[in-house]
């Protein structure tokens, strides 16, 4: 009897420390579980942080392009200035700059699992520069395409446009009798306006 009761002790002092190890093993389990969670929702937050950086750092690329390569008015100005025709006058010159924007198109799983890689967000810049003038020469109308060959071939204008886009004549009036500043008469003149559209331009 007093074996098997020292037996019994033994057993339930064994038992004891058993439960007292799996708690414990528990509770370092528990901490170490924690310790990856905290280490996966920071490395999450890193992810995520350099996705946002990534995406400030293309939008800085792309405004440093965009100021880089806008369109300068005072370059055009400067242009229209060294292109001159005897007896036509610039009455009016009128830019409209169209930005239209494409939204990102964002990676998908395609068939077979296969990752379809998606697009940023890009702008297309759109440029339609028209000019109104005035032709007052000896025979009104003749000086129209000397003036609209002269832009053409003008070196800004032809760096611009490239070879695809030109400068073409949107309107021709009939000839009609104006008073000229300085000219005591009337004097016969026509009015034309030429298109420039620019190369579309992508960023």
């Amino acid at each position: 009897m007093w074996l098997a009761g020292l037996l019994i002790s033994l057993m339930l002092v064994w038992s004891s420390s058993l439960q007292l190890k799996a708690k414990i093993a528990n509770s370092q389990v528990a901490k170490v579980d924690a310790q990856m969670s905290a280490i996966s929702n920071d490395f999450r937050v890193v992810l995520d942080n350099q996705k946002k950086a990534d995406e400030v750092r293309r939008n800085v690329s792309a405004l440093h392009q965009l100021t880089s390569t806008r369109f300068l008015g005072a370059n055009l100005l400067n242009a229209l200035q060294q292109t001159t025709v005897d007896d036509v006058e610039l009455l009016r010159m009128k830019i409209a700059q169209d930005y239209v924007p494409t939204e990102e198109v964002k990676a998908r799983t395609g068939d077979n699992n296969r990752t379809i890689a998606g697009k940023p967000a890009t702008v297309t810049e759109r440029i339609m520069l028209t000019l109104e003038g005035r032709d007052a020469s000896a025979s009104p109308g003749d000086q129209v395409s000397v003036y609209k060959n002269s832009i053409s071939n003008g070196n800004y204008f032809r760096s611009l446009l490239g070879k695809t886009n030109g400068v073409t004549l949107k309107n021709l009036s009939a000839p009609e009798l104006v008073t000229i500043p300085g000219s005591p008469i009337g004097r016969a003149c026509v009015l034309f306006s030429l298109e420039c559209r620019f190369p579309d331009r992508t960023r």
